[in-house]
């Protein structure tokens, strides 16, 4: 939390405190150890700024009602040098205290000193966080799905960081195992059909155009020169060829979406390197295999799960799982990061609890792995769900989702709803330029108070810094209301940290920017009173600088006009 809202909860607290122990002393109450209390904001601040529950935790050692015990523990309280200036005690025994004007003050203060900074803390303690999302596979253009992990995860990485902790981005590129196969035998028989009659693609193969192109491009190139040679050089040729490209391919899509990895990790380097096989020999060692029918397998029904798995099929190929497991155990225990969080696809709940099992087995504590499982994402134009791209009649990718919508609607509406509820993406109204566009309500928000200042400097009122004398002029409740908001900055990071929630930024902008228009329709910003002006300005200034610090996370631009 910031440090003003910090530093009000820790007086409150003590205030508090200090009230019983005072009762005690006089012997107004009897003397007892009294237990912890929790102190709330209350969601309408006509009931206070802080809500406590002493009164009901204390009553049962205390052998008195809690109203009763309110009422005398605040008679020994000294608001003295606190922000605390009344209290009220409501209802069965909660103590509402209200803040004194100094505390408004302070906050927007804070916000001034800090700017970009505002926001940030040390929750984290600068732990290591590895946050992997997209992974998409290299063997095709991404998905919608693709685009709303990619927002999310890029998102919460931002929060996480904010939040202090010491985070890397990092893209798992599935460079072996079937689908990469599969992607060898498509291009192949693509490549043969430019030379010879009659050759037909499986059912299962690639399909796609993209693998047309490829295997026209190695022609070009290469001519016949590899279509008598061995099936298995023909493949690893034509994979050497087209793989890097799709490679490039995402990276270049996924910098145009503003998502830039620390690491681009490839699972053929766990199978070079010996890693997937040595996490076999270590699982066999922890007693948690068995063979059947020439096949190993590991006990995971040792962990909790509902059935066991095989590790290394009769033919003594590694399923997908065992490079899956080494790679976690790479962030974890080789590279040694504190969390490795999986942006992952709703398909996968079977799937985590599996490597988090192997984990286990291998004596690395799994609680250290978290999954964000994330469901559909529908595409919605003029009330109906569509499919297809018109442009090209096939599924919309990523780009053609970005040739269609501004790169800053389609950030913003995914992180609109929670990952594991489905999503419908209103095509329409993420191009609509009114206030019913969430981006496009909180870009203007900002947007225009940067008219504002501007057309005040032009009449020769430049904003400067306030005393707290001034800021203290700033009593409307719409003033009042929107420095709440803009104070519960810090404490709303922490929150998306701790639950792995991003949308949590996209709303809390979206009330600032509700807070900070009909502040506006409220209060004249020019006004007769010149201090009250700058104080206004103050807060416009204080407001802006907050919707540029939760735009910067969800990586949107915050446009001075519109």
């Amino acid at each position: 939390m910031s440090v003003i809202v910090s530093q009000a909860k820790s007086q409150v607290k003590h205030l508090i405190q200090a009230a019983a122990e005072a009762a005690m002393a006089a012997g107004a109450l009897p003397e007892a150890q009294l237990p912890d209390f929790t102190l709330e904001v209350p969601a309408d601040r006509a009931h206070g700024d802080f809500a406590v529950n002493a009164a009901m935790a204390w009553s049962k050692v205390l052998r008195n009602a809690p109203r009763k015990i309110a009422e005398t523990v605040m008679a020994y309280a000294d608001l003295s040098g606190t922000y605390v200036e009344r209290y009220e005690i409501a209802g069965p025994g909660f103590i509402n205290l209200f803040l004194s004007h100094d505390y408004a003050s302070d906050i927007l203060l804070d916000i001034a000193a800090k700017g970009a900074d505002y926001g940030r803390s040390d929750f984290g303690q600068g732990q290591k966080c590895l946050v992997e999302f997209v992974s998409a596979n290299p063997t095709g253009p991404m998905h919608i799905g693709n685009a709303r992990g990619g927002a999310l995860g890029d998102c919460l990485a931002a929060v996480l960081d904010w939040a202090g902790f010491y985070v890397e981005r990092e893209f798992y590129i599935n460079d072996a195992g079937n689908q990469i196969e599969k992607f060898g035998l498509s291009l192949e028989l693509r490549y043969l059909q430019l030379f010879r009659d009659g050759i037909e693609m499986p059912e299962d193969s690639y399909h796609g155009q993209d693998i047309i192109d490829h295997a026209k491009a190695f022609a070009e190139i290469y001519g016949d020169q590899y279509v008598d040679a061995k099936s298995e050089e023909r493949r690893k040729a034509l994979v050497d060829f087209a793989l890097p490209k799709n490679i490039a391919g995402l990276q270049r899509d996924l910098a145009k979406y503003r998502i830039h990895y620390d690491t681009w990790f490839r699972e053929s380097t766990l199978h070079a390197s010996g890693q997937a096989a040595e996490i076999v020999k270590l699982l066999q060692q922890s007693g948690h295999t068995y063979e059947q029918e020439g096949a190993v397998w590991f006990r995971a029904t040792d962990f909790g799960c509902d059935k066991d798995f095989v590790l290394v099929r009769s033919n003594g190929i590694p399923t997908y799982v065992v490079p899956d497991i080494a790679y976690h155990y790479n962030k974890l225990v080789t590279r040694g990061f504190d969390r490795a969080i999986d942006i992952l696809g709703a398909d996968h709940h079977g799937y985590v609890p599996r490597l988090k099992a192997a984990l286990t087995a291998l004596g690395v504590d799994a609680s250290r792995l978290d999954a964000v499982l994330m469901q559909m994402v529908r595409l919605v134009r003029d009330g109906e769900v569509i499919k297809a791209s018109k442009r090209s009649g096939k599924a919309i990718t990523l780009l053609t989702l970005l040739d269609e919508v501004p790169i800053d609607a389609a950030r913003f509406f995914f992180n609109l709803r929670e990952a594991n509820s489905h999503f419908d993406f209103d095509l329409d109204l993420a191009v609509e330029q009114s206030s019913q566009n969430p981006v496009y309500y909180v870009q203007y928000a900002h947007a225009r108070i940067c008219s504002i200042l501007r057309n005040l400097e032009a009449e020769g009122i430049t904003a400067k810094p306030c005393t707290k004398a001034e800021l203290k002029l700033l009593t409307a409740p719409e003033e009042q209301a929107l420095i709440l908001k803009l104070s519960s900055l810090t404490d709303e990071i922490i929150t998306a940290a701790k639950t792995y929630d991003p949308t949590r930024m996209t709303h809390y902008v979206m009330d600032v920017a509700t807070l900070f228009h009909k502040f506006y329709n409220a209060c004249r910003v020019k006004g007769e009173d010149a201090a009250l002006t700058q104080a206004r300005l103050a807060l416009c200034t204080a407001t802006a600088c907050v919707i540029r610090n939760v735009l910067s996370m969800l990586k949107v631009d915050a446009p001075e006009q519109m």
